[in-house]
């Protein structure tokens, strides 16, 4: 067993390729985007809030890259079930909203990307633009959303069975 691993990160020329990418394409569908890029930690390298975006997404855009980044994985993968409590324990900086997606290129997460103002289709399709700006980075295309945003789980509703 060694006592170092081998870490990538993305650096700032890197992070504000993404940046410009997701633009583009948060331009390109004519949905106004607050976009973050972050590095592997979580920690913001780049961010821009588009006009006409919702001042709501500032913070869920950053929560969601920063989530994608220390999870690895796009948000909207956790359950439904657990999203709450998971949210909650890692005092609200943690979140399940779909648009926010890790850049992984050769296994090595690299840092994340997330948009947020738009519906999560559109949020995916932004981040995926800004993703694709890193060469050879994983679109995550198997990605399949479970959480109360995309599953329609209302909570606290008792389901009636079907006859």
């Amino acid at each position: 067993m060694t006592d170092i691993k081998e870490a990538r990160t993305l650096t700032l020329e890197g992070a504000l390729k993404v940046l410009n990418a997701a633009i583009g394409e948060a331009t390109r569908i004519g949905q106004p985007m607050c976009i973050a890029v972050v590095d592997t930690g979580g920690n913001l390298l780049a961010f821009g809030r588009m006009d006409g975006s919702k001042g709501l997404s500032v913070t869920s855009s950053i929560n969601k890259a920063r989530t994608s980044a220390l999870s690895g994985s796009p948000t909207g993968s956790a359950h439904a079930d657990v999203e709450i409590q998971v949210t909650l324990a890692h005092e609200n900086r943690w979140t399940n909203l779909i648009g926010g997606l890790p850049i992984r290129v050769d296994g090595f997460i690299l840092g994340a990307v997330a948009a947020g103002s738009g519906s999560g289709t559109q949020d995916l399709a932004v981040a995926r633009a800004g993703a694709a700006a890193i060469p050879g980075a994983d679109m995550c295309v198997d990605f399949t959303p479970m959480g109360a945003e995309d599953t329609g789980i209302i909570r606290g509703a008792t389901l009636q069975p079907r006859i």
